[in-house]
């Protein structure tokens, strides 16, 4: 594959199979613009370049599924002035990289309350969804008025309103069954997980789904972060042995 900007794909690939799912906390835009003496507008758009590059990364290198923390149900607490500059920046990147996510072969995806944001965002996202849903290369979520409690209760009301009407018994409820009701039913669980900016939390992020996630924190900012920065972060992943409640014995024995 090869990007509008030129990426090649014939660099080595440093993926390894059970790698299909990274998520990312995108975090340090505005902190990135502070230490500039710049507006934290500038710090947003820095942003949205280091998104494309790494889209583009983990295209490349066959990564099944991108989730990015976009904007969170707590990021109406911001000022009026940078929610408003946010949502700008929202609707104008949605509308000039769908076309470029098309022809890359890259399906776009949303997760979250869209009610809150205007209907024209609204339409934009579902254009977007559309236009793109036959795509293979690579998923891209993007994680918009999400919270991990919100996917949670949602999925929780949808199983309660089946039983109510005598479509599920109580005894139906199982791990499986609500993850087949989470924004994310149709997508594996998250494999790697990065927050940028030094923070070490999760923030209401995927909670359900990071069980079993192996955790990446960094200090780099979110512009800053770059191909060099997601290979450290995947060969930090690759180093870890994953045991799922195994001891490592017994993984080694399957492997013998």
């Amino acid at each position: 594959m090869s990007t509008d900007d030129g990426i090649s794909s014939e660099s080595a690939n440093i993926n390894s199979n059970n790698l299909r799912h990274i998520a990312i906390i995108m975090d340090g835009n505005g902190r990135w613009a502070q230490k500039r003496f710049m507006p934290r507008a500038v710090g947003h758009q820095a942003g949205v370049k280091a998104v494309r590059k790494i889209v583009e990364y983990c295209a490349k290198q066959k990564i099944e599924v991108l989730t990015l923390f976009a904007f969170s149900s707590e990021n109406w607490r911001r000022p009026e002035e940078e929610v408003s500059l946010l949502m700008g920046l929202f609707m104008a990147t949605l509308q000039s990289e769908i076309n470029k996510l098309d022809r890359n072969n890259i399906r776009l995806r949303f997760i979250g309350d869209r009610a809150a944001f205007s209907d024209k965002l609204q339409a934009k996202m579902t254009e977007g969804e559309a236009q793109t849903k036959d795509n293979n290369a690579l998923t891209l979520v993007i994680a918009a008025n999400y919270g991990g409690r919100w996917d949670m209760c949602q999925a929780f009301r949808t199983v309660a309103e089946k039983i109510a009407v005598g479509e599920l018994k109580k005894q139906d409820i199982s791990e499986q069954l609500i993850n087949q009701h989470l924004s994310t039913a149709d997508l594996p669980e998250p494999d790697l997980f990065i927050r940028t900016g030094g923070e070490q939390r999760v923030s209401n992020f995927l909670l359900w789904q990071l069980a079993y996630t192996e955790l990446y924190f960094t200090e780099i900012l979110w512009p800053d972060f770059d191909q060099k920065s997601l290979e450290d972060a995947i060969c930090s992943f690759r180093k870890r042995q994953r045991r799922f409640g195994h001891t490592g014995e017994q993984l080694l024995d399957k492997l013998l």
